[in-house]
């Protein structure tokens, strides 16, 4: 499998890009809160149909959607087999987030999209919130701000979309805490940068987290 994406021709330019972040589906490094309730293999299980339900709200956008690996392996996972199996029928393309630390690795990845589309936009793979309407408020923001950030009701956010990016944009950001999303604010601000904020939207890290998506969704049908 190829983590190579491949540049569009001139006169297939998209207005914008979509981008998945995921991690590899292995035993033991995904979804590690859930795993008290879930058990292991539970949270594997758990971390797949997530990653396969987001990317089911992501395609059903229209947009054009790519998938980014946390990490990249000489050889992918058994584990993911359903998820690139969806990749391949649905033709998405597939790269490798790059970067010391999460903020480097989403500037990279908007970067990259930007070469590509008038606009660029990230999605965590744990943020089943995210519907086609959303991603569709957050690039019309994007036509008069710099930055979109789509927060989340435990201090992080479920997107973030740029028309532009500047280098170290996204350093210094307390990543997995209650306050990413008001530090992140303030770290675009003091570097010029114009934002618009979404409504408020929640993601899976806790098991009453898991619980409300199985109360709310429907089994991934990609």
């Amino acid at each position: 499998m190829s983590l190579a994406i491949s540049p569009d021709s001139p006169d297939q330019r998209p207005t914008a890009v979509i981008i998945q972040f995921a991690k590899w589906p292995q035993p033991g490094r995904v979804k590690t809160r859930l795993m008290p309730a879930l058990g292991e293999q539970g949270a594997l299980d758990a971390h797949i149909r997530l990653t396969l339900q987001v990317l089911e709200n992501l395609t059903g956008s229209g947009l054009s959607v790519w998938l980014y690996w946390d990490r990249e392996l000489a050889e992918a996972p058994s584990q993911a087999r359903d998820i690139l199996a969806v990749a391949d029928r649905r033709q998405i393309p597939q790269g490798v987030q790059a970067g010391k630390d999460l903020g480097e690795r989403m500037v990279n990845a908007l970067a990259e999209g930007l070469l590509q589309a008038d606009v660029a936009v990230i999605v965590g793979s744990d943020c089943p919130s995210v519907d086609a309407g959303y991603l569709h408020q957050a690039v019309t923001a994007l036509q008069t701000a710099d930055v979109v950030l789509g927060p989340s009701e435990d201090g992080g956010y479920v997107l973030i979309g740029a028309r532009k990016t500047i280098s170290g944009m996204l350093d210094g950001i307390d990543w997995g805490t209650d306050q990413a999303y008001q530090q992140t604010l303030a770290a675009l601000s003091s570097r010029g940068l114009a934002t618009r904020s979404l409504a408020t939207r929640w993601d899976v890290d806790e098991p009453k987290d898991w619980e409300r998506f199985l109360a709310s969704s429907l089994p991934a049908g990609l």
